[in-house]
């Protein structure tokens, strides 16, 4: 028989609101205490001069995940979200004046490849089919469910091996040798470039699925094969947007939840998370005020949890030191640009590849500083909602990777010649004339990693949380579950399964489900 619990949950993120929903189905008391003037935490929203600008994730997949999460609610999707799928999930732009149409239709895809490389085309086949087979013996391990021990995994993998996937009819079920096959890539120390260039040869396909890495806040030159996964879930169900933008989802969120009783609490700083008798027992908050609880589901970055909200005196030092060593994840630098005309060259999602991907990476993750020659994202969600911008203008979402924040980090002075030469670096490309975006800007606004830190409480800037490069990532990353304290949870994209709209929200099916587990 379920006990149910007084709960509170610092941060209304999608992994906090996601949590709040599945705990208040499951009978419990829930509040939500936001920092911030609005829900959503990093997947936010600015509305400038009347152009509006989702200033966080700007993709949705796994749309299942998001589905089941409003079935959890005895809701449907539709009732609350306008899911339009991209016919073009992104257009890829090369320094060789190349462009490649990266369509949702796989066959359609495979003949743009077959542009490129008559046997890319039939690799990716190839591609494809080991891909779900991998994302099918490490789903469960690695997304689905409460992380275990390398001991516990391994049992998975083997029962996956001998008995295939439970969900997979006996017609799609693939055979014991290509899950053999599988589980051994997933195990392997291949990185995924090379994993990725073992199907393909043609560099601009290559490019192209190296590319996932950076989903997690990862480098294609570190991160293990198993990640090949990323690409998969996008082919697998392609890309998504919701009408209105993606910040659509974070209020549609926060309907459910408040719909289920879940009382949220906007413009609220939690100073200290309270802790007596080595339990979570509720929360200080900046304007002294104390709230009382049974559990405490935070959904702030780990490392910033133990190292900012948890006090010297609950005796969690040594594993605010163990955190502090995992590498964090990528940060981000943003331009939100509104134009007064708009470029019908682009699409909805957009790539301008650099010439140099693996010196990229070597300037996030080995100089941690500044790329060079970035490659750049812009995202023109005109191309699927007009209502974004005024008519004929056009509202661009660019970023660019950065490296996490260290001791010599100064975004404050560094920024003004960065957006420069971001903006050089689009007007470079031969494919699609942008030399006059400075002078077609009508609004203009900068994010930098500091921003992130600063606004939500993100370790060192990251985007993702903590990195994957580390080959013991799958099994260093933060728990949904404090170790060694009573009654503390967490979610979001810095503790388990990690970062990305869908996981993020399964960390907090995954968390519902372990206090069911705990208070049962």
């Amino acid at each position: 028989m379920s006990v149910y619990k007084k709960i509170l949950i610092v941060g209304a993120g999608i992994g906090g609101l996601s949590a709040a929903i599945h705990l208040a189905s499951q009978g419990h008391q829930v509040s939500i205490l936001e920092r911030q003037p609005r829900v959503g935490g990093k997947l936010n929203h600015l509305a400038l001069d009347g152009f509006s600008f989702d200033t966080g994730p700007s993709l949705i997949t796994m749309p299942y995940v998001l589905r089941e999460l409003f079935a959890t609610a005895g809701r449907r999707l539709e009732d609350y979200l306008d899911l339009q799928p991209l016919d073009e999930t992104c257009r890829y732009f090369y320094r060789d004046g190349a462009i490649l149409h990266a369509w949702r239709d796989h066959e359609k895809l495979a003949r743009e490849f077959a542009r490129f490389n008559g046997h890319d085309s039939e690799s990716f086949w190839r591609f494809l089919k080991q891909a779900r087979t991998i994302f099918e013996a490490s789903a469960d391990p690695f997304l689905y469910n409460s992380p275990g021990g390398p001991l516990e995994v391994l049992q998975t993998f083997i029962r996956f091996v001998l008995e295939g996937h439970p969900t997979t009819t006996d017609a799609e079920q693939s055979g014991l040798a290509e899950r053999l096959k599988a589980v051994l890539t997933a195990l392997a120390p291949t990185t995924l470039d090379q994993h990725v260039r073992s199907f393909f040869e043609d560099e601009h396909i290559r490019q192209l699925f190296a590319r996932y890495a950076t989903y997690n806040g990862s480098s294609p030159y570190q991160v293990a094969s198993v990640y090949s996964i990323i690409p998969y879930v996008e082919l697998a169900d392609g890309g998504w947007y919701p009408r209105g933008g993606i910040y659509e989802l974070a209020r549609a969120l926060e309907k459910v939840a408040r719909e289920l009783g879940v009382q949220i609490e906007t413009d609220c700083e939690v100073r200290r998370i309270l802790v007596e008798h080595g339990q979570a027992r509720g929360v200080v908050l900046a304007d002294g005020r104390v709230l009382r609880s049974d559990l405490v589901v935070a959904n702030s970055d780990v490392v910033t949890t133990y190292r900012e909200l948890l006090s010297p005196s609950s005796g969690q030092a040594r594993q605010t030191r163990k955190l502090e060593q995992l590498e964090p994840s990528s940060s981000g630098f943003v331009l939100l640009l509104g134009t007064k005309r708009q470029y019908p060259e682009l699409a909805h999602h957009n790539i301008f590849f650099s010439d140099d991907y693996q010196a990229e990476f070597q300037d996030l993750f080995e100089r941690k500083v500044p790329q060079r020659k970035p490659t750049v994202y812009v995202c023109a969600t005109t191309r699927t909602d007009p209502s974004q911008a005024p008519a004929g203008h056009e509202n661009l979402f660019v970023l660019v990777n950065a490296p996490y924040l260290t001791e010599t980090s100064n975004w404050q002075q560094e920024a003004p010649q960065y957006r420069d030469l971001v903006l050089d670096v689009l007007a470079s490309y031969p494919q699609i004339d942008l030399h006059d975006i400075r002078e077609q800007l009508v609004c203009e606004h900068i994010l930098t990693p500091e921003d992130f830190q600063r606004k939500y409480g993100a370790n060192a800037g990251s985007i993702y949380g903590l990195s994957s490069n580390a080959r013991m990532a799958p099994f260093t990353r933060p728990a949904n579950r404090a170790s060694d304290l009573q009654g503390l949870y967490f979610v979001g994209g810095s503790t388990h399964p990690g970062g990305g709209v869908p996981l993020v929200m399964l960390s907090g099916k995954i968390v519902a489900g372990l206090i069911a587990e705990d208070y049962t």
